[in-house]
Parts: structure tokens; C-alpha cells; sequence
């Protein structure tokens, strides 16, 4: 089964639209078990700290949707204590994605910020943009 890092812009997606390919990784792979989600504590942390932000609570059902989510990343997904070892991407607080892929041994980040993440890989783990995912490697 594939080992799947999905950073903080991806989940937001999913819980603001659950139209999108965000909310198709998140719902029809990671909920139904297709994929193992990796999360650090610091990975968690930031998704927790994004999702409480107030401008999101203007979504219908954000936080219902978030609450289910983090829920089942917590009951489901697959938890690594890293290290901070990564000190190359643009913006420094998404070295942490990297730090998991590495210790992990994930397959893929999923962002949507390629931007910031300048890099194609990481040793075996790709970094690519949901739609990459969803059309070329989704299981």
C-alpha cells in the first residue's frame, strides 16, 4: 500500500470543497484505507494550527468536515517521531514534510504549493501536485 504525505494545503482543500481532487485523496484514499497517510507531530500540529485559523470557519461544515478528518488521522494514520534534518525548501516550516518523507520512506508528498517545494523528490518519495497524483499514481 502506498505510504502518502499530504501537506496542510491539500487537507484545508478537502475540507473547504468536497468536489475537488484534495477531497477525493482525502475521502476515497486515505479514509477508505487505499493509501497510509504519514504524519509527524509537528506535520499534526500544523494541520491542527491551520485548521483553527477563524478565516476557514466561514466554510459550511468546515469544522464538522475537520473534525471527522482529524479524527481519523489520528485512529488511522501512520505516526513517525522525526528529526529535524531538511534545512533546503524556500519556506523553512514546510522542511518538516521532508523530515517525515525521510522518515517515513513515504512514496509521495502531495502539495499544492510546488512553488516552495522546489524539489522533485526526496530520495523514493516524488512530490507532486494532487492532479500529478490523482491521474498517475492514485492506487
Amino acid at each position: 500500500m502506498q505510504k502518502v504525505i499530504i501537506d496542510t494545503n491539500v487537507i484545508i482543500s478537502a475540507l473547504i470543497s468536497s468536489h475537488g481532487i484534495p477531497a477525493k485523496i482525502v475521502d476515497e484514499l486515505f479514509i477508505e484505507e487505499k493509501i497510509i497517510l504519514c504524519i509527524s507531530n509537528d506535520v499534526f500540529a500544523e494541520y491542527l494550527d491551520v485548521i483553527d485559523r477563524e478565516k476557514f470557519r466561514k466554510y459550511k461544515n468546515f469544522l464538522s468536515k475537520a473534525e471527522i478528518v482529524v479524527g481519523y488521522m489520528e485512529e488511522m494514520a501512520e505516526h513517525f517521531v522525526t528529526a529535524k534534518i531538511y534545512h533546503k525548501l524556500p519556506d523553512k516550516s514546510d522542511n518538516k514534510f521532508i523530515d517525515l518523507a525521510i522518515y517515513s520512506n513515504a512514496d509521495f508528498i502531495i502539495t499544492g504549493n510546488k512553488n516552495d517545494f522546489n524539489i522533485s523528490h526526496i530520495g523514493k518519495t516524488l512530490i507532486v501536485t494532487p492532479t500529478e497524483y490523482w491521474e498517475n499514481y492514485k492506487p
